[in-house]
């Protein structure tokens, strides 16, 4: 009984389709990306993302061609630091917390390790953007 029950189950079961997101023109870098820069396409590309929400409202890290699959290392979270801007930068260790005024040698999204120069001591450092446009530097 149990063979006859698989075979029908197997035959019936849909087939399953898979989509790869892609550019619908050309964008370049640092643009955001819209609901109308993306479409699906049948079929799987290794890499490429999947689902159109991971990309709409996110900026291209590279330029994008219309028809091409747009993958994980294509797109990031949209900057809010730009290169030379002035941001203020954060230290905290225990119970120590130490704000000082920096300028930003790149520039960063939500996340994103930046390079920046504390204006007072004129050395450079590496952090982490925060949310609200300052720059986390830990120990």
């Amino acid at each position: 009984m149990r063979g006859p029950l698989m075979a029908m189950l197997l035959l019936g079961a849909a087939p399953v389709f898979a989509e790869t997101v892609i550019a619908t023109r050309t964008i370049r870098p640092q643009e955001i990306i819209g609901p109308a820069d993306v479409a699906l396409r049948d079929g799987t590309v290794p890499g490429a993302l999947a689902v159109p929400d991971e990309v709409i409202g996110q900026e291209a890290r590279v330029a994008l061609y219309p028809g091409r699959p747009v993958r994980h290392g294509d797109i990031g979270p949209p900057a809010l630091v730009e290169r030379n801007q002035f941001v203020v930068l954060n230290y905290t260790v225990g119970g120590l917390s130490i704000t000082a005024e920096a300028r930003a040698l790149g520039r960063g999204g939500l996340g994103d390790r930046i390079r920046v120069m504390n204006l007072a001591s004129r050395n450079p450092v590496f952090g982490i953007v925060r949310a609200d446009g300052t720059v986390q530097v830990s120990p």
